[in-house]
């Protein structure tokens, strides 16, 4: 017998909506959705310009985000990366990060594995990326 999820990133609930940061960010988080256990996947959209307010880490996870559409940068650490259509970034556990969206905005797959302790194994630090 398989065991597979089928769910379109747009049919999940937008966790913007509910943290203040629409309409400037659209966030999909689809890893309870989908039932995965060991991985976790979300659709991301920013809006011109927009930087999340916060850079954040994770203890056990690494992710891997690609940029789908638009541009931006990414924060990583000390170091600032320009991203473009196409480009994945990967990003080990315990290292900072955060996105800013180009000029025309930019709409980001981020991939992660193992979820480890869930949504508490995130660190998130307000203010991180500050110019």
């Amino acid at each position: 017998m398989s065991d597979y999820t089928v769910m379109n990133l747009e049919d999940v609930e937008d966790s913007a909506l509910k943290f203040g940061l629409a309409p400037d960010l659209e966030a999909h988080f689809a890893r309870e959705p989908l039932g995965c256990r060991a991985t976790g996947v979300s659709l991301q959209r920013f809006a011109p310009g927009f930087r999340f307010p916060f850079g954040h880490k994770h203890a056990q996870q690494e992710e891997v985000y690609v940029l789908v559409n638009g541009s931006g940068r990414m924060k990583i650490e000390d170091e600032i990366v320009e991203l473009r259509r196409w480009d994945a970034i990967r990003v080990a556990s315990g290292t900072m990060r955060n996105f800013e969206a180009g000029p025309d905005g930019a709409e980001l797959l981020a991939f992660g594995g193992p979820t480890g302790g869930g949504p508490n194994d995130a660190e998130m630090v307000p203010g991180w990326w500050a110019d």
